[in-house]
């Protein structure tokens, strides 16, 4: 952050007791504290837990992760449950977070969970937010995510995980 949100002017770099060095408003004489979006993204498995359900959208041809931004006073967990509904159109019987990961792109820290949805039935998927939704193997699903993406990172992420605690994972 270089320019303060509240006036505009140029930020220093200040010390601030027990914080370190933190941006400082010189003409608000306001620390000024990072700001930034929050977003979950979903490696979905189908009920037996043996396919990853990728999409893609907006016109471009890659397959990614569902994913989507969480609502200002939604927890992540409410917003894994509603762009699940949104995009997808089935609801998530169990889960559990892997890890988070900054997007500089678009200035949002993301958090990354595993989920298991309650049928492959892609019948409601949403015409106006997906393109494509497609179930791969999970042999496919590591050739067919966008390479070098998040999307990549956190698939592999997952796949490392869930094949040491595949009976145990969601426990």
């Amino acid at each position: 952050m270089k320019f303060c949100y509240a006036c505009g002017s140029p930020l220093i770099m200040k010390d601030l007791e027990h914080e370190g060095e933190v941006a400082y408003c010189e003409q608000c004489r306001q620390y000024r504290f990072p700001i930034y979006h929050s977003a979950v993204s979903m490696v979905v498995l189908n009920p037996n837990e043996d396919k990853i359900l990728m999409i893609q959208q907006y016109g471009k041809k890659d397959n990614i992760l569902v994913a989507g931004y969480i609502n200002q006073k939604e927890s992540a967990e409410e917003a894994l449950k509603r762009e699940m509904k949104e995009e997808i159109g089935r609801s998530i019987l169990k889960q559990r977070f892997m890890r988070s990961e900054y997007f500089p792109k678009t200035n949002t820290l993301i958090w990354n969970f595993a989920v298991v949805i309650d049928s492959e039935d892609l019948s409601q998927v949403s015409d106006w937010e997906v393109d494509k939704a497609q179930w791969f193997s999970f042999e496919e699903a590591i050739t067919q995510v966008k390479p070098d993406s998040l999307a990549q990172r956190f698939l592999n992420n997952f796949l490392q995980e869930y094949k040491i605690k595949s009976k145990d994972f969601f426990a």
